[in-house]
This record gives C-alpha cells, structure tokens and sequence, in this order.
C-alpha cells in the first residue's frame, strides 16, 4: 500500500505537467482566419466589368463572421463603383483587406461624382487595409472645375472611415481622387502609415489626407502630393500624431480652416515631426476665419521640419475667407500654445514667417526655437511679419520674429 501510495505520488507531479502542456498548447493555438478572394464572387480583373456587387457580396460575409477575416484583392483592374461597407450589424471580429491589385472609379466622373465618397467604411471596427491601388480618375472632373464649369458636381472623396474605430491603412496608394484622398471623420484610434497620395498639383480640394472630429490618429512615414493640402486637420480633432512626412506639391499641412460657424469644436494636441515640405504654397499652417467663434487651437507642436522653396514656411492666418464679401470681423478662434522647433531651409518668398492673430483673441505663448529660414530668391536675409501675437524666441530664431519676446536665460 506504501509502494502504491509512493508511486502516486511520483506520478501527480508528471500529470500536472502534462495537463500544462495541453493547456498551453491550446492556448497558444492561433486563432483560424478565414480567406475571402473577390472573385469567388464574381469580380473581374479586367477593369471593365462591374465589380462592386462582388467586393459587397465579400463583405457581407466577413462582416457575419465570428473569425478574424481576410478579403483578397488578387492582381489586376477591378473596376467599382460606389461602394459602402457598413459596420453596424458586422461582429467587430477583426477585417483584413489586402489589396494586390488596383481598384478604379468608372471614366465617367458624374457616376460616382454626386455621392459623398466612393468607397466609404461607415461605423466599422477592427478593419485593416494593406496594400494596392485606389484610382479615382478624377482629371477630367479637375478639368471641369479649372476651366469654370458651372454644372461641375463637387466630387467624391475616394476613401472615408466614418464613426469607425480601431482602423489601419497601411501601404496604400490613392491617385487622382475627385476631391480628398483619404478622410477620417468621427473616428477613433486610427493608423496610417507608408501611403502614398498623388494628384496633379493643379487639382482643386484634392486634399492627401483630412482629419475631422476624430482622436487617436497617427500618420506615418508617407509621401503626399496633391492640389490642396498635404494633411489637413478639421475642428474636434485632438492627439493628433504627423511624423515622416514627405510633402508636395500642395499646400502643406493645415490645422483649419476653423471658426467658420460659431459653435465649432476646436483642435488640440497635435504634434507635427519629421517633415520635407518640398515647393509647397506653405509649410505648417494654423487658419482660421474671420468671424465669430467659440473654436481654439492649442498645444500645437511643429518640430523638426525641413522647407525647400516654400512660399510661406511658417503662417498663422487668422483673415482666412472664401465667401464673397467677406464679413471682415476678426477670428473669435483662440490660439495659445503652439510651438515651432528645428524649423530650417528656404522660402520661396522674402516673408518666411507670418503670423496674422485676431485683434479680438490675439495668439498667446507662441514659443520659436532653432529656427533658421532663409528667403531662396536672393540667397538673402528673410523677414518675419507679426501681428497681434506673443511669445518667447529661444536660441536662433532667423527671421527673428518681433512679436516674440528673447528668451534671456538660453542666448
């Protein structure tokens, strides 16, 4: 009885270590994910026959999926119309849409023209783009608009995410779009890295990337050049992140325009890094209208940034107005905070820094550092324009900027 006692025993210890193999095993078990291609659904490569019913037909099936899924775009032309992908009856398991291929707009522009986007994500969750081409074919809407068509439709934004959380776009490269390129609209923890943005410098509203009431977005390591803003950020958006950003043509990277109507949320946190502007119409910009206003902008930091023939590096425009007549009230949009460090090259332009405050809400702590701009014309000196603001100016600071106040402790 002893020696059967003493076995058991012996034996308990090598029982619990496999009962903990089987677990951890099963716990280390990777979860299945189920492959959606589009052509089992019908889309054809071949960018002439209609494909959209076949990309919705795969979304509805992963949408109802209790697995993390994967939809394939193989290699090849899909031509789409208007596509919607909604959210609100999917699972919340994790989508993957990886794109080998490219996805193109009809040649027609007035097809998708009338709607707001083409391809739009409404009130997703753990969706994840990689890879491919999006091709709205835009230019002869761009021709439409430049020439002074007054029947020309205002356009489709080509991708939007809309009350959506949890998204990436990685390695995605979206040309030639109606109007925006990319927009985040009352979104949540959004990632975008390594895309690329292209349109024709002289595209109206053909925005990289537009940022609007949303948190939690983070832009990386992209290149963009459009006919409007680089990355333009909207009012309610707040902890903003730019970094790596290769710019231009275009018109830079915009907080606003702000304050047009006067109940506007305002835009915070935002950090701005690691950016070329390259022949852009300006460098980090913060705009506001000229009106009424309860919006601000504050704790705004733009460091580390390279210009190279910018027509306007650094600006604060506080008059912005495209109405006619324009009402000529000063902006009601408070901006305090905002910080401009390691800011260096050339301008296109002997004004290199402008900063045009509200007379009513002037620009408060506007802090410059390492800043060294020179105007490329003339391999001379630059100048700074300043109006209504103040501030601190630490270390170098070329153009010194009046406005701003030397920092005794750091010269």
């Amino acid at each position: 009885m002893i020696y059967k006692t003493s076995c058991l025993l012996l034996l308990l210890p090598l029982a619990l270590i496999f009962l903990d193999f089987i677990l951890i095993s099963s716990l280390a078990k990777p979860t299945p994910v189920t492959s959606l291609n589009v052509l089992t659904y019908g889309a054809k490569p071949d960018g002439s026959k209609d494909s959209t019913k076949a990309f919705l037909a795969a979304w509805e099936v992963a949408c109802a999926s209790a697995k993390p899924t994967t939809i394939i775009v193989p290699e090849g032309r899909f031509l789409v119309g208007n596509l919607v992908f909604q959210g609100k009856k999917c699972t919340d398991a994790p989508i993957s849409i990886r794109i080998a291929g490219s996805i193109i707009a009809p040649e027609d522009y007035k097809v998708i023209a009338s709607s707001r986007q083409w391809i739009l994500f409404d009130g997703v969750t753990n969706v994840s783009i990689y890879g491919g081409l999006l091709d709205a074919q835009g230019s002869s809407l761009w021709k439409c608009k430049n020439n002074g068509g007054k029947k020309c439709p205002t356009g489709a934004k080509s991708l939007l995410f809309d009350h959506s959380n949890n998204i990436t776009i990685n390695g995605l490269k979206s040309i030639n779009s109606q109007k925006f390129h990319i927009v985040i609209d009352e979104s949540n923890n959004v990632n975008i890295h390594g895309v690329e943005v292209s349109a024709d410098a002289d595209s109206p509203n053909t925005d990289g990337i537009h940022i609007d009431k949303s948190h939690s977005v983070n832009i990386t390591n992209s290149r963009i050049g459009t006919g409007d803003d680089c990355i333009s950020i909207g009012p309610g958006s707040t902890y903003v992140s730019i970094n790596g950003i290769q710019c231009g043509p275009g018109h830079g990277i915009s907080i606003g325009s702000l304050g047009r109507s006067e109940d506007e949320q305002g835009v915070e946190n935002v950090m701005v890094s690691n950016v070329d502007f390259t022949s852009t119409d300006n460098g980090v910009r913060i705009k506001t209208w000229g009106k009424d206003s309860k919006s601000f902008v504050r704790n705004i930091v733009f460091q580390h940034i390279k210009m190279k023939m910018v027509k306007n590096p650094i600006i604060i425009d506080q008059h912005y107005c495209l109405d006619k007549p324009c009402p000529k009230k000063e902006s009601g949009v408070e901006i305090s905070n905002v910080r401009y460090e390691d800011i260096q090259g050339t301008s296109k332009t002997e004004v290199a820094v402008k900063l045009d405050c509200s007379k009513e809400k002037p620009c408060t702590d506007i802090v410059m550092g390492n800043v060294n701009l020179a105007w490329q014309m003339v391999n001379g000196s630059a100048q700074a324009s300043c109006n209504n603001a103040n501030g601190l100016a630490k270390h170098v600071v070329v153009p010194f900027t009046p406005c701003l106040k030397r920092d005794l402790l750091l010269t």
